[in-house]
């Protein structure tokens, strides 16, 4: 979770529910491995735990019982390591060791991945109660966004909506975050039509919105077919104080999805026919997320999110195949933008239409509408559909 750090000195017995009885239940039997290599310390010695019944807790022990040193700091980038790696329950003990060593300060940050860890290890129930034992000081704007967050991924809407109203009572401040977690659920659970409620209050209250905002709000336009509304949001969008660089690339990639897509107005147009699977809304959802991450020059995002879509087995469509081109293009990704075009000319689920493709020099980006004519030669292709 992106989110501030607010360094705060908090009480560490905070919750009556201890887990460190479940996390360490099996440390006496614990093994792992005594022989380490040349580059001895205590992240490797962590990442050697090959089971997730192992315990760290027993590796942190047996580290500080040597006469080794382990700072905060040391721990927070071992938690962060390990889940990255979907190493839960080793962060996880590594979150309760910090929490039950007095002389580490832990920040609000601690706290909200700790509610994360909870949910992903032990589930939503443990994460909920964790948070409602933590003293009021620990329950800040981070950790009630945390357990937000916990109830959006999960798609609990009642218990998510019945949180946000109590952080609204709260004289908390609010982020652009906050109100972006519970616009994610909406966009998750197909209630489309109360992102725009949201914006408004988000709005109301003066809270800056970020380019996730402006692309939430934007999907849900889009998926409702509501094009009109999608050009008034950019060109907010570019009015915004916050407008830069980024957020100007996304626009474009907005433009040129819109124009090449032929995306229309729901009462002018009939909705676009979808196959078993995904709906419209979730195609278009993705592509959107696609542009998110160019507009933020995220390639590596980009290249999952098409990967797991491919993988899917679900009928492409023109829309998709453009939507990621565009993106690659933009950020000067000649090699990869060659690729999609590969792949969408072996599709055997729709005929390749690269015609479409236009609308790089309707948006003005010649440039970029120069680098795929050039990929169009290369790969024997005319701007015609074949």
């Amino acid at each position: 979770m992106a989110s501030r750090p607010l360094f705060l000195n908090l009480r560490r017995r905070s919750s009556n529910f201890s887990f460190t009885r479940l996390l360490s239940s099996d440390a006496a039997n614990t093994q792992y491995v005594d022989e380490y290599p040349e580059t001895d310390n205590l992240k490797s010695r962590i990442f050697r735990l090959r089971l997730p019944k192992r315990s760290a807790t027993t590796v942190i022990e047996k580290w500080v019982g040597e006469g080794n040193q382990v700072s905060i700091s040391d721990l927070r980038q071992i938690s962060k390591d390990l889940r990255k790696s979907q190493r839960f329950k080793h962060a996880l003990e590594i979150s309760e060791w910090m929490v039950s060593h007095e002389e580490y300060k832990l920040s609000d940050t601690d706290y909200a991945i700790r509610i994360d860890l909870m949910k992903k290890v032990f589930g939503i129930d443990a994460a909920e109660r964790y948070f409602e034992d933590l003293p009021p000081t620990a329950k800040t704007s981070e950790t009630y966004t945390a357990l937000l967050h916990s109830y959006a991924a999960a798609k609990l809407t009642e218990k998510a909506e019945e949180l946000f109203e109590r952080m609204k009572r709260s004289d908390m401040s609010f982020s652009a975050l906050m109100y972006n977690e519970i616009m994610t659920l909406y966009m998750s659970v197909g209630q489309v039509e109360k992102v725009s409620t949201v914006v408004e209050e988000l709005k109301r209250q003066k809270v800056a919105p970020d380019i996730f905002t402006y692309n939430l709000w934007i999907s849900s336009c889009a998926a409702a077919l509501n094009i009109d509304q999608v050009k008034r949001i950019m060109d907010e969008m570019r009015c915004d104080s916050g407008c830069n660089d980024g957020w100007l690339r996304y626009i474009n990639l907005v433009n040129v999805y819109l124009t090449a897509s032929c995306l229309a107005n729901a009462e002018s147009s009939s909705p676009i026919e979808t196959e078993k699977g995904f709906t419209q809304r979730e195609w278009i959802t993705y592509d959107f997320l696609v542009m998110l991450y160019a507009g933020l020059g995220n390639k590596e995002k980009i290249d999952q999110i098409w990967k797991s879509l491919r993988m899917t087995k679900q009928k492409m469509t023109s829309r998709n195949y453009i939507c990621i081109l565009s993106s690659y293009l933009i950020l000067g990704h000649s090699k990869e933008a060659g690729e999609v075009i590969d792949q969408w000319k072996q599709s055997s689920t729709i005929d390749f239409d690269i015609s479409a493709l236009s609308a790089f020099g309707d948006v003005v980006l010649t440039e970029k509408a120069n680098d795929l004519h050039l990929l169009l030669i290369q790969r024997n292709c005319s701007q015609t559909k074949e």
